[in-house]
């Protein structure tokens, strides 16, 4: 699994111009997922989000989890985390899983997110055309490979 985090003070996903979730502060999780996860990669993806000491303490040192600032997550599935872009100018996507793979494994990232949190994730629409708005806090974005623990 890949995700794309970032520290937001608001962000909001909208399909068909319509607000369908919203957050304030917390983080903006942009989740993709290959053919090769498996649910190891849920729960180590999902406890290192929730345990990265990304937001500031009283002296503004990068210190507390999203857990200790009480923050919110807003997930969104992203297929294209996992664009190869070696050759040519269009992006292949062979790596990213198909849909009726990609999809539990979302569904249960999310789960496994909302048990660490003791409370909701929000999320967009798995699979549709969404339009993500954010206020990045920072800004702070982190890029993290659950194949690739650097």
């Amino acid at each position: 699994m890949r995700a794309n985090i970032q520290r937001v003070k608001q962000a909001s996903v909208y399909i068909r111009e319509k607000e369908i979730s919203k957050i304030n502060q917390g983080l903006l999780v942009f989740i993709g997922v290959c053919s090769q996860d498996i649910q190891e990669d849920v729960l180590w993806l999902s406890n290192k989000i929730c345990s990265m000491r990304i937001f500031s303490d009283t002296q503004g040192k990068m210190n507390r989890s999203l857990v200790e600032a009480s923050g919110d997550i807003l997930l969104i599935s992203q297929f294209t985390l996992y664009a190869k872009t070696k050759k040519g100018n269009r992006p292949s996507y062979l790596n990213s899983a198909p849909p009726e793979f990609a999809e539990p494994m979302y569904e249960a990232f999310k789960l496994a997110l909302q048990q660490i949190l003791c409370k909701e994730v929000f999320t967009g629409a798995f699979g549709q055309d969404m339009q993500v708005f954010l206020c990045n806090d920072g800004p702070v974005t982190i890029n993290i490979d659950s194949k690739i623990r650097d």
